[in-house]
């Protein structure tokens, strides 16, 4: 079984996509990007972008080269998935998210409508994104050139979850089995098995045992 891609979508070049991958209305998968002069992403020659089988590229969704998207994965509507991502199997992006540049997402994660996945991020297996929450890499927020060596997303572990509008800071580590209740500003890091809520996030009690993955 060969991939579908609608006419009005554009496909480049050295693009690898699996059996049974659908690229829908408008969608652009293995674009290259356009950096700014000071932009802390990295500028070497990009390998094409590889789609596994049977994931859906929505329409007006945007894949840029050098991603490498595993089987199963659906990218919704609008969503943008950035160079050099690592996306595992049967992962969904929502409606008009953003992941940026080196990020890595691992298997069965589901990143909501609107969420902004900032570069330099790792969200590992199982992760749940709930809409609109915010990642930031840069403490330094574009001043200075010491921000240049500094620059890091958060670490979320398997099985964790952000609530509704969270914010999370720039090198937070999220334990693993962790919930952060919706609009926390997450500042430090959070413990494994914990619920946080509040800004600053701070331990409100133990995640139920009920709504712990399995091991």
């Amino acid at each position: 079984m060969s991939a579908e891609i609608h006419p009005s979508a554009i496909v480049y070049p050295g693009t690898i996509l699996g059996a049974g991958v659908k690229v829908l209305e408008h969608a652009v998968v293995g674009k290259q990007p356009t950096l700014s002069p000071r932009s802390t992403a990295k500028r070497e020659p990009l390998p094409p972008t590889e789609i596994g089988a049977d994931t859906i590229v929505s329409t007006g969704a945007i894949v840029f080269a050098g991603t490498q998207i595993g089987e199963r994965v659906i990218l919704g509507d609008q969503s943008c998935i950035r160079e050099r991502v690592a996306i595992g199997d049967d992962v969904v992006v929502g409606r008009g998210s953003l992941v940026e540049n080196d990020t890595t997402i691992g298997a069965m994660t589901k990143i909501q409508a609107d969420a902004y996945i900032t570069a330099y991020s790792t969200l590992e297996e199982h992760v749940f994104i709930a809409p609109c929450v915010v990642t930031t890499n840069d403490n330094c927020m574009g001043r200075t050139e010491k921000r240049f060596g500094n620059i890091k997303g958060p670490t979320i572990r398997r099985g964790a979850r952000i609530g509704g509008g969270a914010i999370l800071c720039p090198q937070i580590e999220v334990g693993e089995d962790a919930f952060v209740g919706a609009g926390a500003v997450v500042t430090k890091d959070v413990p494994p098995r914990v619920v946080v809520v509040g800004s600053p996030a701070r331990v409100l009690r133990d995640v139920p045992e009920d709504e712990l993955l399995a091991h």
